[in-house]
């Protein structure tokens, strides 16, 4: 069986007194039959969750958990076609970066969402958390690394960091996106180059440091209120938000090592040395197409996960929204206003003296 992005056809071996890399005449990627099932399975994720989304919009009973809600199911229609539509491009020599970049810049807004949506959603907010979980040990694991926290107790500090963990990560994806496309201007930055001189080792390890630091904040709160949490079911809800974020991170991760190894190798276009597709550009292809796959079952996951019908049983059956109601109530929605009081709120020198004298 072919695999996507790796020799699946008659390859192009280069010429050894000079050096040149082996070039695939072509790949998976390349064929119709993968811009169909990309294609396919992309559309019906976008079309479950926008249904799923609409119904939440329909029945927006309670939006300060709804808001947070439709924002995290946002994740699958921007990921999903944002993922087809690279492939799309993928004969264009890493034009998808350009893409790309736009599109990674919100798995950060995701997670912080998460957090907001239980933090405030579920839980009323900062005081009737910390009424909870004030003075309790704090609760250690070795999978989420929170081992080194063991003998302390969580305390109004614990809730500030949680959130500026998670807010750090959407404050420093946008910049380190735009950094991205003025690098790839410069021939500086190419996927999988670890090159001391390339912008891509740099850019790589400071966003491993932020997300890290977001996905420990997002392990560290569940642990803090996942007693009083339990009536949300927040196992599947966490399950969810973590996986697509990390499957990511880490097909990026194992792609990298790939390219490395020489397992994934330039692809020829129209015959020309001068057209080859690069590694990281093949590479990019694979991780693209296997999100498009991943979107169709993460759909399904956040349509158990977020399910509308507990929110339909709060609304009259005699109220039907116009859509006049539900165009102000998805304005409502993606208003980022909320977002930018929050990340003052939690940044600023008099929230920090509050904190420590809490």
């Amino acid at each position: 069986m072919d695999t996507p992005g790796f020799n699946n056809s008659t390859s192009e071996l280069g010429n050894v007194s000079t050096g040149k890399p082996e070039v695939q005449s072509l790949v998976f990627m390349q064929t119709v039959a993968c811009k169909a099932v990309s294609g396919i399975f992309t559309w019906a994720a976008i079309l479950i969750t926008c249904h799923q989304i609409y119904k939440h919009l329909r029945y927006y009973t309670v939006p300060t958990e709804q808001r947070w809600i439709m924002r995290i199911l946002f994740f699958v229609p921007f990921y999903g076609f944002d993922s087809w539509l690279s492939l799309m491009l993928f004969n264009q020599n890493e034009l998808y970066i350009y893409v790309d970049t736009i599109r990674n810049c919100y798995e950060a807004f995701v997670i912080y969402s998460f957090l907001s949506l239980c933090y405030e959603g579920y839980l009323g907010g900062e005081s009737a958390i910390m009424t909870e979980i004030r003075g309790k040990p704090v609760r250690t694991s070795w999978i989420n690394c929170t081992c080194c926290l063991a003998g302390k107790t969580y305390s109004i500090g614990t809730l500030r960091f949680c959130k500026q963990a998670t807010l750090q990560f959407c404050i420093i994806k946008p910049p380190l996106a735009i950094i991205t496309l003025i690098l790839q201007s410069y021939d500086l930055y190419r996927d999988g180059d670890f090159n001391v001189h390339s912008g891509y080792l740099y850019i790589t390890i400071i966003y491993n440091i932020s997300v890290s630091f977001a996905l420990f904040a997002l392990a560290l709160f569940y642990y803090a209120t996942q007693d009083i949490l339990r009536p949300y079911d927040p196992v599947l809800k966490f399950i969810v938000v973590k996986s697509v974020i990390f499957l990511s991170f880490w097909q990026g991760v194992l792609l990298s090592v790939l390219e490395a190894a020489g397992a994934i190798t330039a692809v020829s276009v129209g015959g020309s040395s001068e057209q080859d597709l690069n590694v990281g550009t093949v590479a990019a292809g694979v991780q693209n197409f296997i999100i498009c796959i991943e979107m169709f079952f993460a759909a399904i996951a956040l349509r158990y996960a977020f399910p509308y019908q507990i929110y339909q049983e709060k609304q009259p059956d005699k109220e039907s929204a116009s859509a006049h109601t539900i165009s102000s109530r998805l304005k409502d929605t993606v208003n980022p206003t909320d977002v930018v009081h929050d990340a003052i709120h939690n940044f600023s020198p008099s929230y920090q003296n509050y904190t420590h004298l809490k």
